[in-house]
């Protein structure tokens, strides 16, 4: 059985935060979102100190390329769908 290891990067922009307890809010919900609708492992990993800039990283794995792919894709349009972050780079690795 060989297992498949699919990671997706994505790089948010958080218009509406003033300071870094604004955009932890809104990343921290988003997270806690993705985490519990798609069962896969998610963290900010990025642009920590910035006040409107956030990179996640959702991991998941699964013994089918194409259930791996389906999973990041699906997590990638319901970050874009969410109004209060703007995706602007996404950078998916699938193995």
């Amino acid at each position: 059985m060989t297992a498949i290891v699919g990671t997706l990067t994505i790089d948010l922009h958080v218009s509406d935060a003033l300071t870094l307890k604004d955009k932890r809010q809104v990343v921290k919900s988003l997270i806690g979102r993705v985490g519990d609708r798609f069962n896969v492992s998610v963290a900010e990993v990025g642009d920590l100190d910035s006040p409107r800039r956030a990179s996640i990283a959702v991991a998941t794995v699964a013994n089918s390329r194409d259930h791996v792919d389906r999973v990041l894709n699906a997590v990638l349009r319901f970050c874009e769908s969410d109004p209060r972050a703007e995706v602007t780079g996404v950078e998916t690795d699938i193995d």
